[in-house]
């Protein structure tokens, strides 16, 4: 089942909507009255330079960290928001059991029966190129392939939405291509994929549409193609010529 099929069988959990949202640590103001909405279908990319708040961004959407200004909305309560979304990091956390062992461990926590489990798993593998490593330990895996399991492990949980932290900062050209087509296939799919990357041309390969952070505020967001072609501010106009920002 697609995410689009599981979204028509319940209440769907977007748009999400940012309300003057800020993260504050240590005395400093780290995100800074955030306000956007994120709606169902496009592919949002999160861009800006190092130190802008991206992946704190992510963690504050996806719930791992609670703002200390502002709000997270989404639409529906608890139980629905953690089933309907789910995360891959940049360096991905690995079980210490096989590829298809993986997937059906994060099957078997989100509660898909037994019966169930062993189909899915076959499905998941097959449809991101990963059958023939079934077997294989997961943490013998490349890089490449580690991250495109974690993607598969994901997936197979069908999202609302998924959030990716800098999926291919580590990987070579040949691993960033898989990954970056096993995105574009997940998005196909109709989960919402929202995701940080520091790679200007994945940006133009993958966005549809673009914040851009700088010093923990939203500085910019619309089309991808408007942001490229015209940025409406300085600092964007900056950050793509390639230009220092302090």
């Amino acid at each position: 089942m697609t995410a689009v099929r599981a979204a028509s069988q319940s209440a769907s959990i977007l748009p999400l909507r940012l309300e003057k949202l800020g993260y504050a640590a240590g005395g400093e103001m780290l995100i800074e009255a955030i306000d956007v909405e994120l709606a169902a279908g496009p592919r949002t990319v999160i861009l800006g330079p190092n130190g802008a708040g991206k992946s704190l961004l992510l963690r504050l959407c996806h719930g791992l960290l609670r703002p200390t200004a502002g709000h997270v909305r989404w639409r529906g309560d608890g139980a629905l928001l953690r089933r309907r979304q789910a995360m891959v990091f940049q360096r991905p956390v690995m079980l210490r059991r096989s590829a298809a062992g993986n997937i059906a461990f994060a099957l078997r926590l989100r509660g898909i029966p037994r019966r169930v489990r062993q189909a899915k798993i076959a499905e998941t593998l097959a449809r991101t190129g990963l059958s023939a490593l079934a077997h294989l330990p997961a943490r013998v895996l490349s890089g490449g392939e580690q991250q495109r399991l974690a993607l598969a492990r994901a997936w197979a949980l069908e999202p609302e939405v998924l959030f990716l932290d800098e999926p291919t900062a580590s990987l070579d050209p040949a691993a960033t291509r898989a990954v970056e087509a096993l995105v574009n296939d997940i998005h196909r799919s109709g989960t919402k994929v929202v995701m940080t990357t520091h790679d200007l041309a994945q940006a133009r390969r993958l966005a549809d549409e673009i914040l851009f952070l700088n010093h923990g505020r939203l500085i910019e967001a619309g089309p991808a193609e408007r942001f490229f072609a015209r940025p409406a501010t300085p600092e964007a106009a900056a950050f793509l010529k390639g230009e220092l920002m302090w």
